[in-house]
């Protein structure tokens, strides 16, 4: 089976436009997730999956001389686009990520493919029951799933998030739904960039933790900081996600 990973990413974010490629600590947002990905051990390859639409001519540009395979759809219908993209890639299971997760911790996306294969299930995910920091999300179901929900269902809100029918539809499909360990609970916590307070906590924290710990350090060095300097976490807490409906 081949376990391929697809960051939804695009230019035009309402919140904080072009958020994607904005510098983190001497790299584009992109760069350091996918740095993180490239650490995992269950992830075969890795592809994004932006718009057709003219700004996102940046994110196939950095893509490519990244060395990143790219695919190009549908801006609004982003389940189509997901699901074209792991047709492109010769995907058995998805890895979802969204692109605004650049703290995104390598290990916590292996257990998840990990417990996804060890199950009898046909989602696992961490996204669902708050237990784990906001930003560090990630989601694993088969493509040909993803594919029929794509071929069959109309209703916007699911077109525009790739998985909500998994989670809505729970007599359809077993759901493995994770927790973080004890040590690890930080529901509150937002590690996801989408408003310009985000990228100040994103940028303070690499700043803080890359010299001694290299790029790849994981959720538990960011709780341990965050314990330290409580204020650093103020920076973005009042910061809101919008409902997927």
């Amino acid at each position: 089976m081949k376990i391929v990973a697809s960051i939804e990413a695009r230019m035009g974010s309402s919140r904080l436009p072009g958020k994607v490629l904005m510098d983190i600590h001497g790299k584009p947002a992109l760069a350091r997730l996918v740095d993180r990905l490239r650490q995992c051990r269950r992830i075969d390859d890795i592809v994004v999956a932006t718009s057709t639409g003219k700004g996102d001519d940046l994110i196939e540009a950095w893509a490519k001389s990244y060395d990143v395979p790219v695919y190009r759809g549908s801006e609004d219908d982003v389940l189509q686009r997901v699901v074209d993209a792991h047709r492109y890639m010769g995907s058995d299971i998805v890895v979802e990520i969204t692109g605004d997760c650049p703290l995104l911790d390598p290990e916590t996306v292996d257990l998840a493919i990990e417990t996804f294969l060890a199950n009898d299930c046909d989602v696992a995910a961490n996204v669902r029951i708050p237990s784990y920091p906001q930003g560090t999300d990630v989601q694993v179901f088969r493509t040909k799933d993803l594919e029929k929900v794509a071929a069959t269902i109309d209703d916007l809100a699911v077109r525009e998030h790739v998985s909500l029918y998994f989670y809505e539809n729970p007599s359809l499909y077993r759901i493995v739904h994770m927790l973080a360990p004890r040590s690890g609970q930080a529901p509150d916590l937002r590690l996801q960039l989408d408003y310009s307070e985000d990228l100040e906590f994103i940028r303070r924290v690499y700043e803080q933790l890359e010299p001694a710990h290299g790029p790849f350090f994981g959720t538990g060095a960011i709780l341990k900081l965050v314990a330290q300097d409580p204020a650093l976490a103020a920076i973005n807490a009042h910061c809101v996600e919008k409902a997927a409906r």
